[in-house]
């Protein structure tokens, strides 16, 4: 077992006194290196039981951000995140980065698409989602094929649960069509 990841007692688990508490303790790494251990069926303690519970727990820390809406940014709750909180996030949308531009945290993905008309598509569904939460990336498309999208909450100069949401609503669009297939190595 690895030293960065906490050992959880089951009776905790089972029982906590403070869900929060809990959740509070995991890493992003934690949660996926618990997620593992379940994934690949080792038994801990014997007790399936147990487990479940774990997963329960796993399932309540790994919230689905495409199933979230964006708040407004004039919103009380809403303010910049730390870049702990922000690498965190990270790990549930794959393919984005984060970058730090002129000490502003944002999220970025690149792709390359078929033809310039095919970037001009992928921007209309983006568009689209962008629309439907309120919450509008930065688009560039650089050359005839390639495109890059810059998400950050302007009015919170940085990034924002908002940010994630909308990265992971961009996840869900079905892109393939408008995509290049990668060169076989």
């Amino acid at each position: 077992m690895r030293d960065s990841v906490p050992v959880l007692s089951f009776s905790a688990l089972l029982a906590p006194q403070d869900p929060g508490a809990f959740k509070n303790t995991l890493s992003s790494e934690s949660v996926s290196f618990y997620h593992s251990v379940i994934t690949f069926g080792d038994t801990i303690s014997g007790a399936i039981s147990k487990q479940l519970c774990l997963i329960s727990y796993l399932e309540i820390i790994m919230e689905d951000l495409a199933a979230k809406k964006c708040v407004p940014c004039n919103s009380k709750d809403l303010q910049a995140m730390t870049k702990e909180r922000a690498n965190d996030l990270l790990l549930k949308v794959a393919g984005w980065n984060l970058v730090n531009e002129i000490g502003i945290l944002k999220l970025n993905c690149s792709w390359k698409v078929k033809s310039f008309t095919k970037g001009l598509e992928l921007f209309k569904l983006v568009g689209n989602v962008a629309e439907a939460e309120g919450h509008h990336p930065d688009l560039h498309l650089v050359g005839w094929n390639n495109i890059t999208i810059e998400i950050w909450t302007h009015a919170m100069g940085g990034l924002t649960e908002n940010d994630f949401i909308l990265a992971a609503r961009i996840n869900g669009l079905n892109l393939h069509h408008l995509l290049r297939k990668k060169a076989a190595a």
